[in-house]
């Protein structure tokens, strides 16, 4: 034992219990109390293993560790391969003093040591992930910038310059030709950059790139501002004026990441190519004001009728201020107003313009547009035709006037061609020598297909368009009151008490224009006829209520703001805040016209390529598709609505002596609405159709004046003026068609039941079944009660000569009683350019 002590050095005290099968002992491992029993001590074991050494009872902590012999022929053993080793954190702790092979060990790592232990290891993972999304976030984008600059190409701007404004070729519905609008010509001047006024490009700058001189194309902060606005639901672009400029050079405006990718990486690539002079040159050469003016030098002359060295800064505002939506430019005054303000404004806050500076130089006001050097020599009245196909694409397909240009489309429109000119035709003559304040408009909507065949707006473009004004429709509009009974199950046999009365708290009254041929009591087939308005202020306010007077309106086709009119009384003769487009007229009409289905009106029928390829096909177009209007989930109940509303209308043609020709059944409604508290209209409107065409006609004063006389000097009622229109159209329009009907008429609600016999004065009188309609307690009241307007009147819609109105005479006429039940404080707009306060009374 003393010379293996010498050896090997002092022994430790192993009189430990064996580490157990597999090696030391692990963390969380607990180690058995002793050795089993039977087993052999450690010194028996050493012993047989050939080992020397102290005795192994008694030994202290710190004695000599065991050494293994080497065996014969074996190598000297390292001083690492031990019998025992200290214990380190991966398995056990060292024991203390006073250890007990009774206590167990205590050197597993406590519940928080292991939680500290996986937090580092969580967090040394996500920052490894985090260094390397970092480096692919830097290196990818810039290795794709790379690639994307090396395979992109600049335009130049001559190229690009010849590449806009091409011929656009518009055609009727057949395929032949309307008008080609050919390239400006004389509208595209080029300048160099010494040419260019520094108010103009300051102006420019302003609006759309105030960093214009100092990015690299593009604008990070730009782009961001821009994001922000359209994740949280504004508008706003980051383009700068390179951007821009690639883009109008492209043509290419799809909202996609690609392309703005391309855009952006084209943008650097110019500004590397070319000197910050020549991009801003090229810019204001290429980029669309409106008004057909493509480049800076163009629109000078378009807005202005001056040479772009004469431009002044104000003037400039407000030519920089129209790049943002050219296709206002034409005659949107109030769009002009706004964005003068808006550039102008910038300009000040840029310091390159002073407020003293704005204040003394005022907004510059453009010079009328008439489209003459876009719309050559088509006809004044389509020159309105295309303004409104430009809206349209606008609208509903997000296609520019800049885009139609150019790529140079061709567009088919819905426009009949024989129908376009039956409708000038009859404009033209039957207002020959008539006032010239007087403004009529004339929409024509297919039933079958919702495609408008004819359209007048105006005599000719750059006027207000009176076909795309709101107006009030008066009468026109008691149609859609009748719906709204319908849809509560009751019909036109349905008696109502004809008597002047009043409505709610108010105790002024309501009266009828004349003594009712009806009587004392009619049904809503008579009143409808004789345009009573008592009858339908009773309707509207007790039964059907003027919330569902509007909302039938709008199922029917109606597409104007009714929604200040639906908690209005006077909705139910078609005044108030009731005011509606003559488009919208015509196309509610000829809902009834196709027996209960819509069919949205347009005037686009496709849009194809030069090549021929399609960029564009309306019957395609899911919003354009036909749905029932006034009941989707009945379609007999919503058939027969709509024949019910036109068996009401049969009669009033012929009652308004403007019947169709040849014994054609047409069906109609005219409106007359009142000036003021006056003997005179200003509104007056004939609106009616066959299985072949539903046609409206309206009729307006312009600014100088909204009386409506004729030459006679005599008030317009819808059966004058606008009826003669109406009839002139119809009859040439349907000459050699063949004659079609409604279908089968079944009455809905109850069966007539009213006798009636005739007084000596030729009127209808009651006989004892007179009554006044209840209110419906299933329909809810109005939230907030209708407006009773201050004195009603009434007035009768061109009476006969016999006849005198409760409240004034009117002159005789020619047999359609309509009356104004209802004034009104006007304060609308009156219609399109004419209104001036509107102030005005409802007038039936």
């Amino acid at each position: 034992m003393a010379g293996a002590e010498g050896v090997g050095g002092p022994t430790r005290n192993i009189n430990r219990p064996p580490a157990g099968p597999g090696g030391p002992q692990r963390p969380g491992q607990r180690r058995p109390a002793g050795p089993p029993p039977g087993s052999p001590d450690a010194a028996t074991v050493l012993s047989a293993a050939g080992i020397t050494g102290t005795a192994i009872s008694g030994k202290r902590p710190e004695d000599p560790t065991v050494l293994l012999s080497k065996g014969q022929g074996q190598p000297r053993s390292e001083p690492e391969l031990l019998t025992h080793r200290e214990f380190d954190d991966d398995f056990t702790s060292t024991p203390a003093d006073g250890y007990s092979d009774d206590d167990g060990p205590d050197d597993e790592p406590t519940t928080e040591e292991q939680r500290q232990m996986r937090r580092k290891k969580m967090w040394r993972r996500v920052r490894r992930t985090c260094y390397a999304l970092l480096a692919l976030g830097i290196i990818g984008p810039a290795l794709a910038f790379f690639i994307t600059y090396q395979m992109v190409d600049v335009e130049d701007p001559s190229t690009v310059a010849a590449g806009q404004d091409k011929v656009v070729t518009m055609q009727y519905a057949d395929g032949s030709e309307m008008a080609s609008l050919a390239k400006s010509g004389g509208n595209r001047i080029m300048l160099e950059y010494s040419q260019i006024p520094d108010a103009v490009k300051k102006a420019v700058y302003a609006a759309e790139d105030d960093t214009f001189e100092s990015n690299s194309g593009f604008d990070l902060t730009g782009i961001a501002r821009a994001v922000f606005a359209n994740i949280t639901g504004g508008q706003g672009g980051g383009s700068t004026i390179s951007q821009q400029y690639i883009k109008k050079a492209s043509g290419n405006d799809d909202p996609t990441l690609s392309r703005k990718w391309i855009e952006v990486v084209k943008s650097y690539k110019m500004t590397k190519t070319y000197e910050k002079e020549d991009i801003i040159t090229a810019y204001l050469n290429t980029i669309y004001f409106g008004r057909g003016a493509y480049g800076v030098a163009a629109a000078s002359k378009a807005y202005f009728d001056v040479d772009i060295s004469e431009v002044t800064p104000t003037q400039a505002a407000l030519l920089a201020g129209m790049i943002q939506t050219p296709s206002r430019g034409s005659k949107d005054t109030a769009y002009h107003q706004q964005r003068w303000d808006y550039v102008s404004n910038r300009m000040i806050s840029l310091g390159w313009w002073s407020a003293g500076e704005k204040a003394n130089n005022p907004f510059p006001a453009p010079i009328p547009y008439t489209g003459v050097s876009s719309l050559g020599s088509l006809p004044g009245p389509r020159q309105v035709v295309i303004d409104r196909v430009y809206d349209e694409l606008k609208e509903r397909y997000n296609l520019e006037e800049e885009d139609i240009k150019r790529n140079g489309y061709v567009i088919q429109l819905t426009i009949d061609k024989k129908a376009q000119e039956l409708a000038e035709q009859a404009v033209k003559e039957v207002m020959e020598g008539q006032p010239a304040n007087l403004m009529p408009g004339l929409v024509a909507v297919d039933p079958k297909t919702g495609e408008i065949r004819a359209y007048y707006g105006a005599t000719q473009g750059g006027y207000t368009d009176y076909a795309n004004t709101p107006q009030e429709p008066g009468s026109a509009f008691k149609p859609f009151d009748l719906v709204g009974l319908l849809q509560k199950g009751k019909g036109l046999n349905e008696v109502y008490d004809t008597t002047p009365k009043s409505f709610g708290d108010d105790e002024k009254k309501v009266r009828n224009a004349s003594t009712p041929k009806c009587g004392r009591s009619c049904t809503v087939a008579e009143a409808m006829k004789e345009s009573l308005n008592v009858v339908f202020s009773d309707m509207v306010y007790n039964d059907v209520k003027p919330g569902n007077v509007a909302k039938a309106a709008e199922q029917a086709g109606i597409r104007a703001d009714l929604s200040k009119a639906a908690n209005d009384i006077n909705i139910a003769i078609g005044g108030g805040n009731t005011q509606v487009k003559t488009t919208d007229m015509a196309s509610a009409y000829a809902t009834f016209a196709a027996n209960g289905t819509y069919r949205a009106p347009h005037l686009v029928a496709k849009v194809t390529y030069p090549d021929g390829g399609v960029r564009i096909d309306a019957k395609t177009q899911p919003d354009l598709a036909e749905k029932p209007a006034f009941d989707p989930e009945d379609p007999d109940r919503n058939q027969k609505i709509a024949r019910n509303v036109t068996e009401s209308l049969l009669p009033i043609p012929a009652y308004s002596k403007i019947p169709c020709a040849g014994d054609r059944k047409c069906a109609g409604k005219t409106g007359t609405h009142q000036y003021q508290d006056t003997e005179d209209n200003m509104k007056a409107w004939m609106v009616g159709y066959t299985p072949q065409m539903s046609t409206a006609v309206s009729m307006g004063g312009d600014n100088t004046s909204q009386i409506l006389r004729n030459a006679d000097g005599k008030p317009i009622f819808g059966s004058g003026l606008p009826g003669q229109i109406w009839k002139k159209f119809m009859d040439g329009y349907h000459e050699g068609l063949p004659k079609e009907d409604f279908g089968k008429f079944v009455p809905m609600g109850k069966s007539s039941n009213k006798s009636t016999k005739t007084n000596g004065n030729g009127n209808d009188s009651d006989n004892g079944n007179n009554r006044t309609s209840n209110p419906q307690t299933s329909t809810p009241e109005l939230t907030t009660p209708p407006s009773i307007p201050e004195e009603p009147t009434t007035e009768p819609e061109e009476p006969p000569a016999t006849t005198t109105s409760a409240t004034r005479t009117r002159p005789p006429g020619g047999g359609d009683d309509d009356g104004p039940g209802f004034p009104f404080p006007g304060n609308g707009p009156g219609g399109g350019g004419n209104g001036g306060n509107g102030s005005g009374q409802a007038d039936g």
